[in-house]
């Protein structure tokens, strides 16, 4: 596969950020063919947010703004725990017309993370926890 897989990442709370830099040190380290495009959180001045912002990808503090992009994004982890916006954000696709981005569950999401690094636990062993 040579085309890269765009993927956004909402909510990077204290489960968010770890997963996504554990994810980031992956597709950096390994050479993935990924690509963070977006990014949500309602905190924009956060280290990890503004860490996005410097290195140009672009941060949403509306989440629901990153259901519209459309084919700009391929794949959403909704790592808030938040279930009002997993419904949200299936409503914004719909709205937008979007047919082409997947949201992941967030047991998958999970999921990976156990796989990224041996003796991963995520805090408190739950995904969610902030957006």
């Amino acid at each position: 596969m040579s085309e890269k897989i765009k993927v956004a990442l909402l909510g990077l709370g204290n489960v968010g950020q770890q997963f996504a830099e554990a994810f980031l040190e992956i597709i950096q380290e390994k050479g993935k063919p990924v690509e963070i495009v977006a990014v949500a959180h309602r905190h924009l001045d956060s280290p990890v947010a503004l860490g996005f912002s410097q290195s140009g990808v672009p941060v949403y503090e509306d989440p629901l703004e990153v259901a519209k992009l459309g084919e700009k994004v391929d794949i959403i982890f909704d790592v808030t725990g938040d279930e009002s916006l997993r419904q949200g954000l299936r409503q914004a696709m719909a709205d937008s017309g979007n047919r082409h981005t997947v949201i992941v569950p967030e047991s998958v999401a999970k999921l990976m993370y156990l796989f990224f690094e041996e003796g991963n636990q995520l805090i408190g062993g739950e995904v969610g926890g902030g957006y």
